[in-house]
């Protein structure tokens, strides 16, 4: 499990994360891509059927429920979208990091 797996959340109320702070901390994910603006981490999972894709997402319900850090997600029949950001904070906070770590560890990449 990596560090920021291991991790939990925490309210975010201060300043969202600088670029570089962010940077940081999306290179110890894998796959997750940074909007332009700083303002959001995504990353898109394939699976073989529908059923496997909301099995995914009833995983990260659970996650999002037990760390009180709620993404967007898109779903298809065979994919799914996950999108963090932290809304008090207009951009990315270091939960954001923690729970994109905590769905990889999901192992579905």
């Amino acid at each position: 499990m990596s560090d920021l797996a291991s991790r939990h959340c925490s309210p975010q109320h201060g300043p969202a994360l600088t670029r570089p702070a962010a940077e940081a901390l999306l290179d110890q994910l894998s796959g997750w891509t940074m909007s332009a603006e700083v303002k959001e981490i995504r990353k898109t999972f394939a699976f073989k059927d529908y059923y496997a894709s909301m099995a995914f997402v009833n995983a990260i319900a659970w996650i999002a429920h037990r760390e009180d850090h709620h993404p967007d997600m898109m779903v298809g029949y065979n994919k799914v979208t996950v999108v963090f950001a932290t809304h008090s904070v207009s951009g990315l906070s270091d939960n954001d990091f923690i729970c994109a770590a905590k769905v990889d560890a999901l192992g579905a990449a």
